[in-house]
């Protein structure tokens, strides 16, 4: 049994908390939240938690804490669980600075803690479904549009939502990233609402993403192009679409009655459509869960610290680009 003390009960942090007092390894000892109203809300609806007054003794009486606050405060609260010892989940992006995520990440190597972060769609039923298929794209294309909500627009669309995409993919090519090219522009907040970067790798694998908060209909999609197959994940609705072609020697070993045959200049290929199998579960529930196994089992986070600051190091990069690039435009008015 692991106590898990939560930090912020706004909405994120309600789900979480209703989250955690479903999973069987976890004893939710209570949570923090300066905000009065929200707290209140908290406790209406479940009487049982045990509001702290101070963050210090939340500390005190848990073994790790689920930290969902505001980016802005992800350092501080962070950095004082670590150096008490405690292992600590992290909501999505890992800091507000590369300074403060390097920071963290020293800390919790020293102080030999378990620490992950809240990249959600690492459990998506779509993504998960394709666990078993070799991937080497070459090309990768993703497209992630959210209709406008005031939430969240204190940050560039790329911390605010590209860096779902960027987490995926630097999980799926290991291969060390050459060169990032980004165009973004505002159009309701001060900074960025939509942005579109390409990152190119070592290996020859190129990434296409692009990321709106604008949009008037919501999407979440990733597609993978590599030798011999096409992969389509639907995040959003939760579903994946395998196509592979398979040449005449390997036809036997295909069950699946949606073959296409096809001639080329290296001889007949055959065409098999997929859909795999996902399963129904709660993303969130299950990333809190793989949590508390990785304390109670010793074992390595899915979604490291150490891969939460490679994709803030990417994300500002592009969030770096796309201001260099508006201040070559000015420039030129």
């Amino acid at each position: 049994m692991v106590k898990i003390g939560l930090l912020g009960v706004g909405h994120l942090g309600k789900i979480h908390l209703k989250c955690l007092q479903t999973i069987e390894q976890v004893n939710v000892t209570g949570f923090y939240d300066p905000d009065d109203q929200a707290a209140r809300k908290v406790l209406s609806e479940y009487p049982s938690i045990k509001r702290f007054q101070q963050y210090e003794d939340l500390l005190a009486a848990s073994d790790a804490v689920d930290i969902v606050t505001p980016t802005t405060t992800h350092f501080e609260l962070a950095a004082k669980a670590i150096k008490k010892g405690k292992h600590v989940f992290i909501e999505k992006p890992l800091t507000h600075t590369l300074e403060e995520a390097k920071i963290l990440v020293k800390l919790a190597q020293t102080y030999g803690i378990k620490a992950q972060i809240g990249y959600v769609e690492r459990f998506n039923p779509a993504f998960l479904s394709i666990k078993d298929i070799p991937l080497n794209p070459l090309f990768i294309e993703a497209h992630r549009l959210a209709m406008f909500n005031p939430r969240g627009t204190d940050v560039s669309v790329v911390l605010d939502l590209m860096v779902h995409d960027l987490d995926l993919v630097l999980s799926i090519v290991k291969a060390p990233l050459t060169s990032v090219h980004a165009s973004g522009v505002s159009v309701v907040s001060s900074s960025p609402d939509i942005a579109n970067a390409r990152l190119e790798f070592s290996n020859g694998a190129v990434a296409n993403l692009t990321a709106s908060r604008i949009s008037m209909k919501q999407m979440r999609k990733l597609r993978l192009f590599q030798k011999d197959a096409y992969i389509s994940l639907d995040l959003l609705d939760k579903q994946a679409q395998v196509i592979q072609l398979f040449g005449e020697d390997q036809k036997n070993k295909l069950t699946n009655g949606n073959l296409l045959s096809l001639e080329t200049d290296e001889g007949k290929k055959y065409i098999n459509i997929e859909q795999p199998a996902t399963e129904s579960i709660n993303a969130i529930q299950m990333e809190l869960t793989t949590f508390a196994q990785s304390i109670m089992e010793n074992t390595r986070p899915v979604v490291t610290i150490e891969e939460g600051y490679q994709t803030l190091v990417v994300a500002h990069q592009i969030i770096k680009k796309i201001e260099e690039r508006k201040a070559a435009v000015s420039s030129l008015l």
